[in-house]
């Protein structure tokens, strides 16, 4: 099942106050970018995040939940009606994310 538009715009305002949040479209779902640093997606109208160690801390009876089949498990995030918790999730996942590899000149 693909996601909606409207629980991509939903979660999009949710983190509007951290700024720097922008969504990509991938087969139907949604990557989450943070500042240019992938944080998670949208999967079947579920906000997962990249189970880094400071994601794991913030949310520690979060599950984890693959976003599709013969992927790495993610943090399922519940608490999305709070502004303040997925901005707070957001910054303290930050410093942790990899940064992305430049792209190559062709």
């Amino acid at each position: 099942m693909a996601s909606s538009k409207e629980y991509l715009e939903f979660i999009l305002e949710q983190l509007s106050e951290p700024g720097g949040v922008s969504a990509r479209a991938m087969m139907g779902e949604y990557i989450l970018y943070y500042n240019g640093k992938i944080v998670g997606g949208i999967y079947d109208d579920r906000l997962l995040v990249k189970p880094v160690k400071t994601a794991i801390s913030y949310m520690p009876t979060a599950t984890y939940e693959l976003p599709y089949e013969g992927a790495k498990e993610m943090l399922l995030v519940d608490e999305v009606e709070s502004r303040e918790f997925l901005t707070g999730l957001f910054n303290a996942m930050y410093e942790e994310l990899p940064t992305p590899k430049p792209k190559k000149k062709k």
